[in-house]
């Protein structure tokens, strides 16, 4: 999605790969033990006023999440539906179910 937006990525110099990957959500504040398997992160400079951050990496600050409510959508760089394992965002599947049936504002 951040590509999607004219946003630049950068290469993580070791990736996220695996599970316990603590993710934070800015708008709950909560902390998410996440599954992921990526080797690039979106530049948040680039997306500046394209995009409303929602969710980064505890352990090296790097964008997990987006959401652009202007066009009811958001985004996340990790896996929610990761099983068996973490299932802190599973959450997620209740906001988009919510989202796409009008209930929930992004």
């Amino acid at each position: 999605m951040g590509l999607a937006l004219g946003g630049k990525t950068f290469k993580l110099k070791f990736g996220h790969h695996g599970c316990n990957q603590p993710v934070k959500d800015l708008d709950t504040g909560k902390i998410e033990i996440s599954s992921q398997n990526h080797n690039y992160a979106v530049d948040p400079g680039t997306l500046e006023k394209k995009a409303r951050i929602t969710h980064v990496n505890l352990n090296d600050g790097t964008v997990e999440g987006l959401s652009v409510p202007s066009m009811r959508c958001f985004s996340v760089q990790y896996h929610p539906e990761a099983s068996p394992g973490p299932h802190d965002s599973r959450y997620l599947f209740t906001r988009f179910y919510r989202y796409l049936t009008g209930k929930e504002d992004i």
